[in-house]
């Protein structure tokens, strides 16, 4: 296996990721930030965020599928959330269950959630990056 994930003892147990990945595969995988557009450039879920969560991971799926891994590979994952506040946090992991339970995958490697003002456009609500090691 390419990444292997820990829990420190000296850091907090978060229960939905780990806070640590080794990662020991040959060939890294640096994606752009993903947003809720289809294949055509279409906005997904406008106004609903757990939509444009869940076409977010549907595109980090894609991303990694096509660079020959999958989720199991993921080092590192990055959300951005535009005026963000803990209240968001169901809808945000809403989107992420439902597009991993249609990818059939668990996530687990550590992630960061950033609170953003704005993205390239004022219709998107989240962005999700993901650095990738693949043996």
């Amino acid at each position: 296996m390419t990444i292997s994930l820990i829990d420190p003892e000296e850091l907090p147990k978060v229960g939905f990721f780990r806070q640590v990945s080794i990662a020991t595969g040959s060939k890294l995988v640096f994606m752009a930030g993903q947003v809720a557009w289809d294949a055509d450039g279409n906005l997904v879920g406008e106004g609903d965020l757990a939509a444009q969560v869940e076409q977010c991971f549907l595109n980090v799926g894609a991303a990694l599928a096509e660079a020959g891994g999958s989720f199991d590979n993921v080092a590192k994952l990055t959300t951005f959330v535009t005026d963000w506040s803990m209240d968001k946090m169901k809808l945000v992991t809403e989107g992420r269950d439902r597009a991993l339970a249609k990818l059939g995958v668990t996530l687990r490697a550590p992630g960061t959630l950033i609170g953003a003002a704005a993205l390239y456009s004022p219709d998107l609500l989240v962005e999700v990056e993901a650095i990738a090691v693949i043996d």
